[in-house]
């Protein structure tokens, strides 16, 4: 918790303005597409404008005489080359590990969505690789495609990869003992509720799209690939020992400032392998800069699951079983992390807030000839809250009692506590936080409220959630057993100059987050000195320690305690020099507000002093620790964290149009301690939009044939500011993390997961307040969803 002068350093619990926004809102920030080197050359990919298709050969001699190009490649140079890797191998429930298809850097013998690319060109400038692409001549043979899961799994579909089996990734049970349980359970609960539903395919926007730059030097058989990534380390990693065969100290991977990610910046691409191999091959820099519709072609895209979820209850409306059935779209290739979305970090938190004794989920992935999936903000936790929410406010509805109270009743009430889906709460008080929740949003004058809507001809209507999240995924030991290719620790080196100054290095990487602002945030109230005087360095595999990036809510509460880590071997030494310099031990040495005492005296020395003598050891314990001031520390944690929220939403519905309007918007949120309450805010109002964004307009869709009909802003709807009101948020209630140093628990990812279902519940509710029999209604509420469900209710 804050310390007496946390507020005047700047240390926790205070809310500087953000560091890194004087660089952003003055237009000198350094972002990937700012990098140019000398010499450098331009690639322009060749894409797929087919869904599926077996490429017959390509007619390059036009293209190769075109003003410029330097060079056209195909699959064929990528015949020795590795694998795009999947970070994570699931194993079916019957023991069998997931198929997983071989994912080229350029197609080799077939295409497998719209996108996919084919060849491509590098020349002096990006106009001239674009017309020589014009000019290449492509012999393909059309195939079918398969776009819809159901019909991906029927015997005699098309096969995404003929070289599987069936397009059936895996068929993934959790927990399988629970299996016949919960099937007796629902056969013989008192009321069960059943929701059928979607959860719509989404395409990330960043502010930023993807660049990639490839740099070689011959003289040292250096590689160096420039990127917009959230974790640098990790494709160092993934690119140099499974595509590449780049040894790690012969690579290095710069992310400089990246404008944003929400998980679409996770992943390895075939483009960052490229760019890298081509640098070495034509010996001088090659740049590519994605446009806004290539992305739509080229970024992983999100959710799209379909499901079917049932709720048992007894006599007394106690739960009793939950039971999922989902089917989760795969795209054409394996992502980074696709195969843990819809299993691990969708399946363990199927118990949400609520103490139901058993809980089974079904998971089949399926191939489909369509962009890869993979984590977006939230990644499996906001299709988890969406299906128990929706069926907790359906049963409520059906039983005829209030949807608070039917939560209340079946709240987790007891911590620790064990799940029925593996994993532990640590902490929690999610009766407090629907205290909060009902307090802030006023439900209490909301039949006031829906009063005052009507006599405008306007339906209102009011929806609740409660919902837990799982952050700060760990520990390595734990996710290697279930399928992670990689640990999930997180690192920093904290290094401390003569003066008095510290620059931190970290594993972690901000795309948005504030980290210039808020890391140094926990070492100043550490030590007890202004956050000024603290650096932090990141991005840079040449110059961090090697980390896993920025993702799952995971930069405070794993990035966080590894500075803490670091920092508490950096005073324990500090210590141990004043202890010498001042003739006592450093045991009775004291350190606060930047000053050393020896306790139950009047002997001091400030920080510079203790940081000097550790420089210019004139007066030292040589004979104890070495000169210098640096230490490293790694961080794995124990266990995941769990952020909770309990939110409110009220929207009018024009029963004319179907038109959706959100009126008030409310959340109450455990984020345990909390380091810097203005960024925390503005976290929670950035995910709030994107959950209304999905729940209102965001979709993305195919045609039969597998073309994207979404593929730019003119059919993909993005939400803009007066499609949301004024948030009233409040995170004063948080119950600290047992098991970090910080006593955090992650804050990024609340309000996207929150939101969905809070928007479709008040949704329903104003319908069915105008006499509508409509029970459900499939994200995204447009407006001729919600006017076609009332003629049909």
């Amino acid at each position: 918790m804050p310390k007496d002068n946390a507020l005047d350093n700047g240390g926790i619990g205070a809310s500087p303005k953000r560091r890194e926004d004087v660089r952003f809102l003055s237009g000198t920030g350094n972002y990937t597409d700012d990098i140019n080197l000398r010499g450098q050359a331009y690639v322009h990919f060749l894409r797929s404008d087919v869904a599926h298709g077996k490429l017959n050969g390509l007619d390059l001699s036009e293209a190769e005489k075109m003003p410029g190009v330097l060079r056209i490649f195909t699959g064929e140079d990528f015949k020795t080359a590795g694998s795009i890797p999947c970070g994570w191998q699931v194993t079916d429930r019957f023991g069998n590990p997931m198929q997983e298809p071989r994912h080229p850097v350029l197609a080799e013998t077939h295409v497998r969505h719209v996108g996919d690319p084919i060849a491509a060109i590098v020349a002096e400038t990006r106009d001239q690789a674009r017309d020589a692409a014009e000019a290449i001549i492509v012999d393909m043979e059309e195939l079918p495609a398969v776009v819809d899961m159901r019909a991906a799994l029927e015997e005699g579909s098309t096969k995404v990869h003929e070289e599987l089996t069936s397009n059936l990734c895996f068929d993934w049970g959790f927990v399988e003992e629970n299996k016949q349980a919960v099937d007796d359970a629902i056969k013989n609960a008192a009321h069960v509720t059943t929701v059928e539903l979607i959860n719509n395919r989404l395409v990330p926007n960043a502010m930023e799209p993807r660049v990639a730059i490839g740099d070689y030097n011959r003289a040292s058989g250096d590689s160096t690939l420039y990127t917009t990534s959230q974790n640098p380390h990790v494709i160092r990693l993934l690119m140099g020992a499974f595509v590449l065969n780049i040894p790690e100290h012969k690579l290095r991977v710069v992310a400089p400032d990246v404008g944003g990610g929400f998980g679409s910046k996770i992943y390895h691409y075939a483009e960052e392998a490229f760019c890298t191999f081509a640098a070495k091959a034509l010996n001088r820099p090659v740049k590519w800069t994605c446009t806004r519709s290539e992305a739509f072609l080229s970024d992983a895209q999100a959710r799209d699951h379909v499901t079917k979820i049932e709720l048992a209850l007894d006599k007394d409306n106690n739960f009793t079983a939950v039971r999922t059935d989902t089917l989760a779209n795969m795209g054409a290739y394996l992502s980074t992390f696709a195969p843990s979305i819809p299993t691990w970090l969708h399946g363990t938190l199927m118990a949400g807030n609520y103490k139901t004794p058993l809980v089974y989920v079904n998971v089949r992935a399926v191939f489909t000839n369509t962009v890869p999936v993979d984590a977006y903000r939230g990644a499996g936790r906001p299709e988890a809250t969406y299906q128990l929410e929706r069926v907790i406010d359906k049963a409520a509805r059906e039983l005829g009692v209030d949807p608070i109270a039917l939560r209340r009743q079946n709240f987790i009430t007891e911590f620790p506590y064990q799940t029925p889906v593996a994993v532990e709460y640590d902490s929690g008080d999610f009766n407090c936080l629907i205290d909060k929740l009902e307090a802030q949003a006023d439900l209490s004058g909301f039949d006031a409220r829906r009063k005052e809507s009507e006599k405008k001809g306007k339906l209102r209507g009011l929806g609740v959630n409660c919902f837990i999240e799982a952050c700060g995924i760990a520990p390595s030991n734990l996710v290697g057993q279930l399928g992670a290719r990689a640990g999930l620790y997180e690192s920093a080196t904290v290094r401390v100059n003569a003066t008095g100054g510290i620059t931190v290095m970290t594993g972690s990487h901000s795309h948005g987050q504030g980290h210039e602002t808020v890391f140094p945030q926990v070492v100043a109230d550490m030590i007890g000195i202004p956050a000024d005087m603290i650096e932090i360095e990141h991005g840079d595999t040449a110059n961090t320690p090697m980390g896993m990036g920025t993702y799952g809510s995971r930069s405070i509460a794993v990035g966080g305690s590894a500075m803490v880590r670091a920092t508490e071997k950096i005073i324990a030494k500090a210590k141990k020099i004043a202890a010498h310099i001042m003739e006592a031990s450093d045991g009775d040495i004291e350190l606060k507000d930047g000053k050393f005492t020896v306790a139950g005296t009047d002997k001091s020395l400030a920080w510079g002093d203790v940081t000097l003598a550790a420089y210019v050891p004139h007066n030292y314990p040589l004979d104890e620790v070495e000169p210098g001031l640096e230490e490293t520390a790694f961080y794995d944690p124990n266990n995941f964290t769990y952020p909770a929220g309990a939110y409110a939403c009220e929207v009018e519905v024009d029963p004319e149009t179907g038109k959706v309007t959100i009126e008030k918007f409310t959340t109450a949120d455990d984020f345990g301690n909390i380091v810097n309450p203005m960024i925390v805010d503005g976290q929670v109002h950035g995910g709030l939009t994107q959950g209304i964004g999905q729940a209102l307009m965001e979709n993305c869709s195919y045609d039969a044939d597998g073309q994207l009909l979404s593929a730019s802003y003119m059919d993909y709807c993005m939400p803009r500011a007066d499609d949301v009101p004024f948030f009233k948020i409040d995170h004063s209630n948080g119950t600290p993390c047992t098991h970090n140093p910080l006593g955090v628990k992650g804050c990024g990812e609340a309000g996207a997961i929150g939101s969905t279902p809070t928007v479709i519940n008040a949704v329903v509710d104003a319908l069915q307040s105008g006499g509508h029999k409509v029970d459900h209604v499939d994200m995204p509420v447009t407006p001729h969803r919600v006017w076609q469900a009332m003629q049909q209710g």
